[in-house]
Formats: C-alpha cells, structure tokens, sequence
C-alpha cells in the first residue's frame, strides 16, 4: 500500500537564499537547511517500505523529521527542532495516494526510550509497594482485629483475605503482575507492535536500536507483513543489515556524494559485515 508517493525538499538555489539572508541574524546555525542538499537529495519517490541508508550525520533522520513535521503525523517525543523548521517545511512538497490514515505516526528510538524507562519506573513502583504489602499481610493476618463500624469494613476485607490466603497469594490478588519480565529488546519490540496498526504510514528512525539481532529479523518478519497482509506503509532511517534486507525496499544511500538508490548487498555497511564473517568463515566450521 502506498499512500504518500513522493516528496519533495527545497533546491540548493532555494536555501542559499534563505540562508544569505539570516547571515545578519544571531544565528549560528540554519539547520535543517544545508543537510539535505549536500547530497543532492532533492525529491524522495516511495513504495510500500522505503528506507533511508547511511552513517551519522548523512541526514536520514533530519529527513524523517522534516516529512513527519510537514505531513503532520502523530509523534510521543520532542526532536531537534531549530526556528528554521517551519521555514524549511514551508518549501517541501509532497504528494499523497488520498488521505493518510489517521494514527500515522513517526516512531523514534527515544520515543522506544522513553517507553522502556517508563516501565522500568512502573516496576520500581510495583517493587515498592510489594514489600508494603507484605508487611500489611503480617499485620492483618495476626491482628486481633474487631469492626466497630462500617468504616472498618475494608479493613475487615484485608484481614480475611489475609487468613485466607498465603502470603505469596495476598500479594498477588493486590498487585498486578511486574512487568519486568520482559527484557529491554522484549519492550522494545512491545512498543512497535502497540504503535503499528493496520493501514497507517508509519516513519521509523533506527528502530533496531534496543534490538538483538534475533529480535531485528522478528521485527522484519512483523514490518514485511504489516505491508503484505495489513496495507502499512514504511519509511525506514536505519543501517541494520536485517532491516535492509527487506523484501522489496527501495534503498536510498546518504552516504553517496550524490543520494542514490542501491540494492541492499551494494551498501558498504552490509558489505563490511560479509567481508568480515567471509574473512573468518573457517572458524564457524570448526570441531
């Protein structure tokens, strides 16, 4: 499914515009001016999965931004955000295939982040009132409790479900379960699998951080097919090899002086990993 088809950013001409005229301002800085156009990427063309390929600082997150901010997608974190944003979206273009779904969204590792840091303080929360309840169950259980008055009767609850109960079971009934038993890669992956929905546009800026490299091919196994069976949509900022092996992903490399669509086994970061496990594969074959 495909329901923005292509994108387009402002022209070299169109910034050094913009830019010679802030040179008067205090500004230091007229990003995300600049960025983009050192590679010439001037229009983005999408199919059902689209990934955006390179190193640090080639700017693929900058352009997951600047789509999300202009085609107005739900997000759950703040991003580098200068004054210049609104000027810079201002010049882009897009063209969509009707509407995009409602509940589409840019989904960012710090909003995985902020999720798995959200848990870990629900646990700690949970941990904490977990020892308060075991202290409520001694003093429940050997109280020589009497009601007195309809006031005392959810303390007259707390003490015949102490004697009731064992003490494991009193805490159990009182308490949900932690949620700690998932990993952080486990959390990780919760996080995606609540967000994406059917039929959405879904922006992903290195969603294999957090991820093992076994929970990498599930979530390609999940993205492949929310677009197959569920018509989901991806833009994809990332240089995990897993995720770049997608089927049928239209890859742009950043890294080119000029941005270029590539297959996946082109790209120097998957290359560098084949090259280094050939270098060694008579060690995987050892007695």
């Amino acid at each position: 499914m495909i329901y923005l088809s292509h994108f387009e950013f402002p022209d070299r001409e169109q910034e050094y515009t913009f830019t010679m005229g802030q040179k008067r301002t205090c500004y230091d800085t007229c990003y995300p001016f600049l960025v983009l156009s050192q590679h010439s990427l001037r229009m983005l063309d999408f199919e059902p999965v689209t990934i955006l390929y390179g190193g640090n600082g080639s700017g693929k997150t900058t352009a997951l931004n600047v789509i999300a901010e202009k085609l107005g997608l739900e997000r759950d974190t703040l991003y580098n955000r200068s004054n210049f944003f609104e000027d810079y979206t201002r010049m882009c273009s897009f063209e969509t295939v009707g509407t995009i779904p409602k509940g589409s969204r840019i989904i960012t590792s710090d909003d995985v982040f902020d999720f798995m840091l959200d848990l870990r303080s629900i646990n700690e929360g949970i941990d904490r009132r977990r020892e308060e309840l075991f202290e409520e169950y001694q003093e429940a259980k050997y109280s020589r409790f009497q009601m007195h008055s309809l006031a005392d009767y959810e303390q007259l609850k707390k003490v015949n479900a102490a004697r009731r109960n064992t003490q494991s079971k009193f805490v159990r009934n009182s308490l949900q379960d932690n949620v700690r038993e998932h990993s952080n890669g486990e959390s990780a992956f919760l996080y995606f699998s609540d967000k994406i929905t059917e039929n959405g546009l879904y922006l992903l800026d290195e969603p294999e951080n957090s991820l093992s490299p076994e929970k990498q091919q599930e979530l390609l196994r999940f993205l492949e097919d929310s677009v197959r069976f569920f018509g989901c949509q991806f833009v994809i900022a990332t240089h995990s090899p897993f995720l770049l092996s997608m089927k049928g992903a239209k890859i742009y490399d950043l890294d080119e002086e000029v941005a270029d669509v590539k297959h996946w086994t082109e790209l120097g970061n998957v290359r560098a990993y084949y090259e280094f496990f050939k270098r060694y594969e008579n060690e995987f074959f050892k007695e």
